[in-house]
């Protein structure tokens, strides 16, 4: 829908027209998927470094996002984006519920696809490991005794005030 008229030229002139339409942004349909076409396709480990307030990205949806820019302006705080980071976030995000505007804006942060097969299928947590015993006597002992030794305590402190009530009961 192109309104303007074709200039005339004078006798002589060299037409431009080849010269401006090269210049003229190319159709929204063209834009969008050349846009998508030149995604990167990012392997885990590579998302998974950028785990910081200053370099966060996100796996959502086989997606991969940059969120950097939003950390001070997510409703959660940025805390929960962190919390998100070295994994794939599609159930934390699932979770929350987040509302249509909410994924409206999640286009502004792509960045490219995950490479699926890199994806943990569980997130691993590394750990001190305790060496837990059943039939540690003494850690059952302590439990215990924490749990009497004040009730011994209150015992006698009613044991003794009815005894000293009922001795000046009788003094009297």
């Amino acid at each position: 829908m192109d309104n303007h008229k074709p200039m005339r030229r004078k006798k002589g002139e060299k037409s431009t027209e080849k010269a401006n339409d090269s210049l003229k942004a190319p159709p929204p349909q063209q834009i969008h998927t050349s846009m998508a076409s030149s995604k990167k396709t990012f392997v885990f480990n590579e998302v998974s470094t950028h785990n910081k307030t200053k370099d966060c990205w996100l796996i959502i949806e086989g997606k991969v996002y940059d969120v950097t820019p939003f950390m001070e302006d997510h409703p959660g705080g940025d805390e929960v984006l962190l919390a998100a980071t070295g994994k794939d976030a599609t159930s934390d995000f699932e979770d929350v519920g987040h509302s249509d505007d909410a994924r409206g804006m999640m286009d502004k942060y792509y960045i490219g696809e995950i490479d699926r097969s890199t994806v943990p299928l569980k997130r691993v947590f590394v750990g001190k490991e305790r060496n837990y015993n059943p039939d540690d006597t003494s850690a059952v002992i302590i439990k215990i005794l924490q749990f009497l030794v004040p009730l011994l305590i209150l015992a006698l402190a009613f044991a003794v005030r009815s005894y000293t009530k009922d001795n000046s009961s009788s003094s009297a």
